[in-house]
């Protein structure tokens, strides 16, 4: 059976290295995540060796942590073509195994808009992953309407992943913990954080109207709908239309026809279920978060899958291919 996975990680050191220091905050430089760099790294040597090995038969790469989000107006735009660059110029001749997601200078978002379409156009990417805030703002803010608006015109999905905590965030959230094995981080961020941030934000988009605005937008989200699934009754209550956002559409309805989730991350039964019960066969797409889980778990996950073979192959690829207009 063809498997797409969408939710797929790299850092090329070249360009991570650029990003000061500071700008990181007290995250992302435990022991844990150091040990990934080879690994992220890496795309045709054991990356595709796994593949090969678990059955996987196309990636969607991403760039993992924050990037060009994390630098200014002026310097962002420069880092993401030139991240792109990379990206295209490592999968050349392996476009039968491997695509990506734009990165974008989200500091910048006119820039961005211009930099998705041209890696859109210029690569063949997928579509944009951006990750979390971007200087301590959502993107339901006025100023980001120009890369909603050039998504929906290319016909292209923004993947929306977390990212990392804004200082005043972590200093409340996630300050004065035992910072043995990175205990911290992992609230802050894999543990718990991030996934709850993803799912407000994704909750901020629907109260402001950007789904009704863009009816054409597709958003993507990982880790099994960012514990959307588990609310959406509840939260369907406090979104009705009318109670004083700008959304038009229930929460139901904009989520199965605007919102894909990936299963990366997350790899037993009952989560499934609830997300199959909210978002749909039709909007759910496997993932396996590589390199930080690993194909072979995901594999074992989505063998298990006790659906009938064509709702199954909807997962491993079909809603995949159709979204991103895969070619196989």
């Amino acid at each position: 059976m063809r498997i797409v996975t969408l939710e797929e990680h790299i850092s090329l050191p070249e360009m991570a290295g650029k990003i000061p220091k500071q700008a990181l905050g007290g995250f992302g430089k435990s022991e844990v995540m150091q040990r990934f760099a080879p690994k992220l790294a890496d795309i045709t040597g054991e990356r595709l060796k796994s593949m090969d090995a678990n059955g996987i038969t196309m990636q969607v790469l991403s760039v993992d942590s924050s990037g060009a989000n994390l630098l200014s107006a002026t310097e962002g735009p420069a880092f993401a073509k030139q991240y792109n660059e990379l990206i295209a110029a490592r999968i050349a001749g392996f476009g039968n195994r491997f695509t990506a997601f734009a990165h974008l200078p989200t500091t910048a978002p006119a820039a961005a808009a211009d930099e998705l379409e041209h890696a859109v156009k210029e690569y063949h990417f997928r579509g944009a992953m951006i990750r979390g805030l971007t200087q301590d703002k959502f993107l339901d803010q006025p100023e980001f309407a120009p890369i909603f608006e050039r998504a929906e015109r290319l016909d292209v999905p923004i993947y929306l992943h977390p990212g990392l905590p804004p200082k005043g965030v972590a200093d409340i959230y996630y300050s004065g913990l035992p910072n043995y094995s990175g205990i911290a981080e992992a609230l802050a961020c894999y543990g718990w954080g991030w996934h709850s941030e993803t799912a407000l934000h994704v909750l901020r988009l629907l109260f402001a109207g950007i789904f009704d605005k863009y009816p054409k937008l597709k958003l993507i989200i990982g880790h099994m709908g960012e514990m959307l699934p588990m609310i959406m009754a509840r939260a369907e209550r406090a979104f009705k239309p009318g109670a004083g956002g700008a959304n038009q559409r229930t929460l139901t309805d904009t989520f199965r026809d605007q919102v894909y989730i990936t299963t990366s991350g997350f790899f037993t039964q009952p989560p499934l279920k609830i997300a199959l019960d909210t978002f749909g066969i039709n909007n759910i797409m496997f993932s396996v978060d590589y390199p930080f889980s690993t194909n072979e778990q995901g594999i074992e996950f989505l063998n298990a899958i006790e659906l009938p073979d064509e709702q199954k192959a909807k997962i491993a690829h079909g809603n995949a291919d159709k979204l991103l207009n895969l070619k196989i």
